[in-house]
């Protein structure tokens, strides 16, 4: 199974960075552009890649208890960027430090799970919203992350940590999009 660590926005707050991305369509590129799926949309803790079906019972275990060690904090979608002038993404306010420990420590579950985990690079809290084609015209994502700037979206509580199974689409079908399921929601541990 190929699985990542993440926070998945509640739907409200979703639809409401769905509705600022929706007012970029005018911008010159956006339909050359690869847009991710809103019903994916996510925050990626822990990437983990191919992960045997034997060792993600494991996980799960070395994940719940990373959750539980962790309160739940507020967050916010505001402003966006670009990584490398080829990723679009929405940034984030509020409890940043603990969204990186806890992003911490679904990396290390992994390791005490046995999985091999690679590099360890600092986590840069963000939801990808369009990356650049890989062939055709080059797109400049600077008037998109400046349009999105200013964008603020509603506080939220985050109380869980979700292991969500990543399904690649298969063959070379035009505007396929990943498809996602969540293996387990492992709530945060009740504050107090």
């Amino acid at each position: 199974m190929r699985l990542y660590a993440g926070v998945l926005p509640p739907p409200s707050v979703a639809g409401e960075l769905g509705r600022a991305v929706d007012a970029l369509r005018d911008l010159p590129g956006h339909d050359a552009l690869r847009w991710t799926g809103r019903p994916g949309w996510h925050l990626t803790l822990a990437f983990y890649g191919e992960v045997p079906d034997g060792a993600v019972p494991e996980l799960i275990r070395r994940l719940a208890r990373a959750a539980h060690r962790t309160e739940p904090f507020a967050l916010s979608l505001a402003g966006s960027g670009t990584f490398g002038g080829r990723t679009l993404w929405a940034g984030l306010r509020g409890d940043t430090p603990t969204l990186r420990l806890l992003a911490d420590r679904a990396e290390a579950a992994a390791r005490r799970a046995g999985l091999a985990t690679g590099e360890h690079r600092r986590h840069r809290p963000h939801l990808t919203l369009a990356r650049t084609r890989d062939t055709g015209p080059t797109v400049d994502l600077g008037p998109y992350a400046e349009a999105l700037a200013d964008f603020v979206g509603a506080r939220w509580t985050v109380e869980e940590l979700a292991l969500v199974r990543s399904n690649l689409p298969t063959g070379r079908v035009p505007g396929a999009r990943p498809r996602y399921e969540t293996v387990a929601a492992l709530p945060l541990r009740p504050a107090g």
